[in-house]
């Protein structure tokens, strides 16, 4: 698990690391530029037409490092946009490349044309860095749009793309460079996990440069980048005189007429993560598929024939409750949740229609148990919270829920985000597209459920379930590429945990 740091925080970072390691920043920066030569060298070896745009702050100056390495080996040209305002890393770095005869410079300015050298097969972006705080526009905007423009080459940026703020949202007048691959420096960047940056930072790959480890340990953050997730010992080892009682009882209350598919999937899925008894509540119509498709579960049987529509009997038996995939929002349903709430006192995991039924009746978020789990997607999060503008607002909001409510929000997508009532986000980088099936999201409750009957705290099931949850869906697209199933997703969770 990583730190996120503001840019602020960031260049603190650099700041200490030259202090205290001491290192010259323009040695630093020779260590970070090297970083992104060697990994250059070792995923783009065979485009050998390069151009490497420049500004005049730190980031050129990275930009001109990085061409006086690339120019090695293969043929480089090296655009400066002018200005008066020079770095001392980017003088240095700029007589550093004089030296080098073989790497064609040239400039832009305001009164030129812009025009990216014909063959380029490679183009680095390394114009604007972490420290820019107003839109792009004038004829640097120009620029940057000609670069955009230039198609035949992969487009690579330095540590950000240039024109992205790095933790606000980026105005819309603001012209962005638009990368394929973003090479970031240390730190993933705030910005890098929001749906709406996509188009500008494509693929983006940490970097480490050496920044000082007692800083990074010691400078408080409220968010992480989750790459790992510990083994908590309730899932590694089982003793040898252990049962099925020993993980745990879960209750699912899932499923409705035409939608028992998600009963079965989160069943499946809860069992495969390891607890040890799964118990379904479900409509009477509901329980001979259920026992035909996976007699492992345990049926508890609802008195209506279609929906949920009355509660399990003996609440308290059950390690934890998790409601809401298929079962609709009927009036039936909603009284019927209302009175789980009244009666549950544990945390709960509330998913899918649970969650529709809660947003058309607020007030029950009231008597939902503390700390328990909701795994909106992006339209179920809206009839929450309401509309937001961009997603920097959307984690405000989604903090702004779990603090008021005392509950932990998990909304899921492309770097699911995990909120706490403490205030931390946690952003997950396993899974890929291929997951955006239908009951995927079902799969998820399951996971979460399972985990919590083990013994983890809420907490640790969420962000837990989200990583093992994404992880068994790429080991699924490994197989099965962009064809694969909820049940794939199912049959790969035994192999991650």
């Amino acid at each position: 698990m990583q730190k996120i740091f503001s840019a602020s925080q960031i260049r603190q970072a650099d700041a200490y690391t030259i202090q205290h390691e001491p290192i010259p920043s323009i040695d630093l920066m020779e260590r970070a530029v090297t970083s992104c030569y060697n990994w250059i060298n070792e995923n783009i070896p065979d485009r050998n037409n390069v151009t490497v745009v420049c500004g005049t702050g730190n980031n050129g100056g990275d930009g001109l490092a990085l061409a006086r390495m690339l120019g090695k080996d293969r043929k480089v040209s090296v655009v400066v946009l002018d200005s008066d305002n020079k770095s001392p890393d980017f003088k240095t770095n700029f007589e550093r490349l004089e030296k080098c005869p073989n790497v064609l410079v040239t400039t832009w300015n305001q009164f030129g044309t812009y025009e990216i050298p014909s063959g380029t097969e490679l183009l680095i972006d390394a114009v604007f860095g972490t420290g820019l705080n107003r839109p792009v526009e004038d004829w640097r905007a120009a620029a940057i749009k000609a670069m955009n423009a230039h198609k035949n080459s992969i487009h690579l940026a330095l540590d950000i793309p240039s024109g992205l703020f790095a933790d606000k949202p980026t105005p819309a007048d603001s012209a962005v460079f638009e990368a394929d691959i973003t090479l970031s420096f240390q730190f993933a960047k705030m910005a890098f996990l929001f749906p709406e940056n996509h188009r500008y930072v494509g693929q983006f790959f940490i970097l480490p440069i050496g920044l000082s480890q007692e800083f990074i340990s010691s400078e408080p953050t409220s968010n992480y980048l989750v790459d790992s997730v510990m083994e908590p010992a309730q899932l590694t080892h089982r003793p040898k005189f252990s049962h099925k009682g020993t993980y745990g009882h879960a209750l699912l209350v899932a499923g409705s007429y035409g939608k028992m598919g998600a009963a079965i999937l989160s069943a499946r899925a809860c069992l495969r993560t390891g607890a040890g008894l799964v118990t379904v509540h479900l409509p009477k119509r509901g329980v001979d598929c259920m026992q035909t498709a996976f007699p492992e579960a345990m049926v508890s049987i609802d008195e209506d024939e279609a929906v949920f529509s009355s509660l399990p009997a003996a609440l308290e038996r059950y390690n934890v409750v998790a409601v809401g995939p298929g079962i609709g929002t009927s009036d039936k349903t909603q009284a019927a949740i209302s009175q789980l709430l009244n009666q549950c006192a544990k945390p709960m995991v509330i998913d899918a229609d649970a969650i529709n039924c809660l947003a058309m009746e607020q007030d029950l978020l009231g008597k939902v148990p503390e700390d328990s789990i909701f795994t909106p997607h992006h339209k179920e999060f809206e009839r929450l919270a309401g509309e937001w503008a961009d997603d920097f607002e959307r984690l405000a909001k989604q903090r702004d829920f779990s603090a008021r409510h005392k509950v932990i929000v998990v909304f899921k997508g492309a770097h699911t985000t995990v909120t706490l009532p403490d205030g931390r986000a946690f952003f997950n980088t396993t899974g890929n597209p291929g997951m955006a099936t239908a009951g995927s999201g079902d799969v998820l409750t399951g996971i979460i459920a399972g985990l919590l009957a083990e013994g983890l705290s809420p907490a640790e099931a969420a962000v837990c379930g989200v990583f093992i949850h994404g992880r068994a869906g790429d080991r699924a697209f490994s197989d099965k590429g962009n064809g694969l199933i909820a049940s794939d997703i199912v049959e790969n969770v035994p192999f991650v945990m």
